[in-house]
C-alpha cells in the first residue's frame, strides 16, 4: 500500500513539474559560478543530460525560515535564497516528510511521502514549514492522465537516469516507525566517503549505515551525503532519482565543475549522492592521494554547496574521517554567511592512522580556503605540510571516537599518530563512544547463511551443526570436540597478525582448528597458504572477502581472535559476542571497552584478553580459552548465553549521539 501511495505521488509530480529548471550556485559558492556560464559540454555527467522534467522541479528549495533570509541577504542575486521569502504554503514538495506536529505518524503513512526530500531546516515550527497534508489526500482519479503526460515528457528525455515510478520505486522499504516521537527533533546530515549497501571497505561503512536509521528511530531527521562513485552496484544506481543540478568553483582551478544531486530514499533515511564523473567515475573509493585530494576537496565543498542548493539546512553535520574532514573547515571559513553556515558540527575519527597529509600549495590549491586555516593550530604541520584532519578536528565544535579507550589512546604518543599534543588541546570537545552492530544484519536468528539458526534459548542445541556445516564447507576434518578458532580480518599490521604468525605451530596441537579469512598484506596472505598447506583439514586460509562465509564462520567458531595492535572500536567481537562465539582480544581501544576477562575464581566476563602486545601473551590467552572450552564446558556455556544477552546493538550508542547533538543545539 505504502509503495502505491509512493508511485502514485510521483507520478503525479511528473504531470506538474514538467520543465527543467538549471539552477545557480548556492550562496557559500562564488556567484560568478553560475550554471549558465560555466556549462562546457565536457564537464557534464550522465545525469546533466539526462535528467527529467519532474526531477529538475523537485530540486526548488524550499522557502527558509526569516533568519536563514537575512543570512544569505548579501548574496541574493547569486544563491536560491532569494525565494526564502516566499509564504511557507508555496514550501517544495520536499518538506513533506516532516510533519511530526501534526499527526502521530503510524508506519504506513510514514513510508507514503517516502520519496520526497527530507524537511526545511527549522525544526521548532515543523507544521508551519510543511506542505498541506490535503495534497497527499488527492484522489487516485488522475492518474492515467498524468502517466500520459509523464510518459510524453520521459519520451522527450529518453535516456534519463531517473527510474520509471510505477515500475522502480525508490523506496525499498517502509520507513520505521519512530519510536519515540516525544524526543526532541533534529536534522543531522552526515557526511562520508561510505555506506553500505552502497560502498564498503571498513567499519565506517557499517557506520554510516546502521547509525543513521537508528537515529531515525529516535526521532531525528537524518540524511547521508556520499560520492556516487562507479563502483555503487546497478541495482541501485537504477533506483536513485534526479534531483537537481548546479555549478561551483573549486579552489584556485578557475573553472566550475558539475554538482549532481541523485537521491535513494530507503528505511526513513534520505541519502543524497553527489555526482561528478570527472572525479568519481573510476572503479574504487580511494586510489591515491594524488588522486584522493582533488576528490575529497570537491566532494567536502559539494556537500554544504547541495545542501543550500535544495534547501534542507540541518542543525548538526556530522562528518566522517579525512575524507570529510574539510566540512567543518568550509562551514566556518567560505560557507559561514550561507544558510548551512548556521549548522554545528561533529567529527568522528574512525582511524586515526589515516589524515590526508600533502603539501600546503596542492590542498591550498585544490580547497581555496583562506590563509588563516593553514595556520599551525589547523591545517598547517611540520612547516610544509596541510593535514586535512587535523584542520577538521580544530574547527569543529564537536570530536567523536568510536570507544573511550581509543579518546584517551590517541592523546599518548604511542598511539596519536603525531596529533597526540594537538589533540589534548582540544580534549574538552572530544567524546568516545563505542559503536555497535545491526540486529537487522547480524541475527543467528533470521541470517539466511547459516546451516541452523538459533538463538539464546537454543543456542546450545544447534551451534554445533553450524560447526561441522563449516569445517564441511572449509575441508576441514568434521569433529565437534575439536576448538575452532575463527581470525576474519584485513591482513595488516594494525590487526596483530604477526603474533599470530609466530604462534600458529604451537596453537596447533591436534585439538584445534583456525579459519582465516580475509585479504592484505601479501606477506600474510603468503603465509597462511603456507600454513594450509602443511596443515590440511586443520588450518583453513580463505584470502578473499565472502560476507556470507563471515556469518558462517561467526556461528560454526567457537572463539574469534582479534589480536589487534591497536583497534578503534572494533565490530568483528561484537558480532562474534551476539553469536556466541567468545572474543580473544587485546586490552585496546574499543576491544577493551567490549570485553570483560573471564574469571575463573567468579565466573565473571564475557571473554579472553591479553595486554601487552606480546605472541607469548597471545598464546597465553588462547590457552585459557581452551582450558575453559574442554575441562569445563558448563562455564564456557554460560558464557556463551551471556554475550548472546549482551546488548550490542546501535541503540544505546544512537541515544549517546542524540545528546551530543542536543548538547550542541540548545533552543
Amino acid at each position: 500500500m505504502a509503495r502505491e501511495k509512493s508511485d502514485s505521488a510521483n507520478v503525479k509530480k511528473a504531470a506538474a513539474e514538467k520543465k527543467p529548471v538549471e539552477k545557480e550556485i548556492p550562496a557559500a559558492v562564488s556567484p560568478a559560478s553560475t550554471a549558465k556560464e560555466a556549462a562546457p559540454a565536457p564537464e557534464k555527467t550522465a545525469a546533466a543530460k539526462k535528467k527529467t522534467a519532474p526531477a529538475a522541479k523537485e530540486a526548488e528549495p524550499a522557502p527558509k525560515a526569516a533568519p536563514a533570509a537575512k543570512e544569505a541577504e548579501p548574496v541574493k542575486k547569486a544563491a536560491p535564497a532569494t525565494k526564502e521569502t516566499e509564504p511557507a504554503k508555496k514550501t517544495a514538495p520536499v518538506a513533506k516528510e516532516a510533519e511530526p506536529a501534526k499527526k502521530a505518524a503510524p508506519a504506513a503513512k510514514e513510508a507514503e511521502p517516502a520519496k520526497k526530500a527530507a524537511p526545511t531546516a527549522k525544526k521548532a515550527e515543523p507544521a508551519k514549514k510543511t506542505a498541506s497534508t490535503a495534497k497527499k489526500a488527492e484522489p487516485a482519479k488522475k492518474t492515467a492522465a498524468t502517466k500520459k503526460k509523464a510518459a510524453s515528457a520521459d519520451k522527450r528525455k529518453a535516456k534519463a537516469p531517473v527510474v520509471e515510478p510505477e515500475s522502480t520505486p525508490a523506496v525499498a522499504e517502509p520507513a520505521p516507525v519512530m519510536e519515540e516521537p516525544n524526543l526532541p527533533r533534529r536534522s543531522v546530515a552526515f557526511i562520508g566517503s561510505e555506506c553500505h549497501p552502497f560502498v564498503k571497505t571498513g567499519g565506517l561503512g557499517d557506520v554510516m549505515y546502521a547509525l543513521p536509521r537508528e537515529l531515525a528511530r529516535l526521532n531525528c531527521d537524518v540524511r547521508v551525503i556520499l560520492p556516487r562513485y562507479a563502483c555503487i552496484p546497478q541495482e541501485y544506481q537504477n533506483k536513485m532519482i534526479y534531483r537537481g543540478e548546479f555549478y561551483m568553483d573549486l579552489g584556485n582551478t578557475g573553472r566550475s565543475y558539475y554538482v549532481g544531486i541523485m537521491e535513494y530514499i530507503w528505511d526513513g533515511v534520505v541519502y543524497d549522492f553527489i555526482d561528478n564523473e570527472e572525479f568519481f567515475s573510476w572503479g574504487n573509493p580511494y586510489t591515491n592521494l594524488v588522486d584522493d585530494i582533488p576528490k575529497y576537496c570537491f566532494f567536502s565543498k559539494a556537500a554544504l554547496a547541495a545542501l543550500n542548493y535544495m534547501n534542507w539546512i540541518p542543525d548538526v553535520v556530522h562528518c566522517h574521517d579525512w575524507q570529510a574532514a574539510l566540512v567543518p573547515v568550509y562551514l566556518r571559513t567560505l560557507f559561514k554567511d550561507s544558510p548551512v553556515g548556521r549548522a554545528r558540527s561533529v567529527i568522528t575519527i574512525h582511524n586515526l592512522r589515516f589524515q590526508g597529509v600533502y603539501n600546503i600549495p596542492t590542498i591550498k590549491y585544490w580547497s581555496g580556503l583562506p590563509d588563516e586555516a593553514f595556520g599551525m593550530g589547523a591545517l598547517k604541520q611540520d612547516w610544509v605540510e596541510a593535514n586535512m584532519l587535523k584542520g577538521g578536528l580544530a574547527y569543529a565544535d564537536r570530536i567523536t571516537t568510536v570507544s573511550g579507550t581509543y579518546a584517551w589512546e590517541i592523546q599518548t604518543s604511542e598511539y596519536g599518530e603525531r596529533l597526540e599534543d594537538h589533540l589534548r588541546y582540544h580534549s574538552h570537545k572530544l567524546r568516545g563512544i563505542v559503536n555497535g552492530i545491526d540486529y537487522g544484519m547480524w541475527n543467528p536468528e533470521t541470517d539466511p547463511a547459516l546451516a541452523e539458526n538459533y538463538s539464546l534459548g537454543n543456542v546450545l542445541d544447534h551451534k554445533m551443526a553450524n560447526k561441522l556445516a563449516l569445517q564441511k564447507e572449509l575441508g576441514l576434518e568434521q569433529d565437534t570436540g575439536k576448538f575452532v578458532i575463527g581470525l576474519i580480518s584485513r591482513l595488516t599490521n594494525q590487526k596483530g597478525l604477526d603474533l599470530v604468525n609466530a604462534i600458529v605451530p604451537q596453537v596447533l596441537d591436534g585439538n584445534t582448528q583456525v579459519v582465516v579469512l580475509g585479504t592484505g598484506d601479501k606477506q600474510y596472505e603468503d603465509a597462511f597458504r603456507a600454513y594450509e598447506g602443511s596443515y590440511k583439514g586443520t588450518f583453513s586460509a580463505c584470502i578473499q572477502y565472502d560476507e556470507g562465509r563471515a556469518h558462517r564462520i561467526y556461528a560454526g567458531a567457537d572463539a574469534l581472535l582479534v589480536p589487534s595492535r591497536f583497534e578503534p572500536c572494533g565490530l568483528t567481537q561484537l558480532n562474534a559476542m551476539h553469536y556466541g562465539t567468545l572474543p580473544i582480544v587485546r586490552e585496546t581501544g574499543g576491544l577493551k571497552d567490549t570485553v570483560e576477562p573471564y574469571n575463573e575464581f567468579n565466573g565473571e566476563g564475557n571473554g579472553f584478553t591479553f595486554d601487552r602486545y606480546d605472541a607469548g601473551l597471545l598464546l597465553d590467552a588462547i590457552n585459557r580459552a581452551k582450558s575453559l572450552y574442554f575441562n569445563n564446558r558448563y562455564h564456557w556455556d554460560e558464557v556463551v548465553q551471556r554475550d548472546m544477552a549482551k546488548d550490542v546493538s546501535w541503540e544505546k550508542s544512537a541515544r549517546q549521539y542524540k545528546d551530543l547533538y542536543l548538547e550542541l543545539t540548545q533552543w
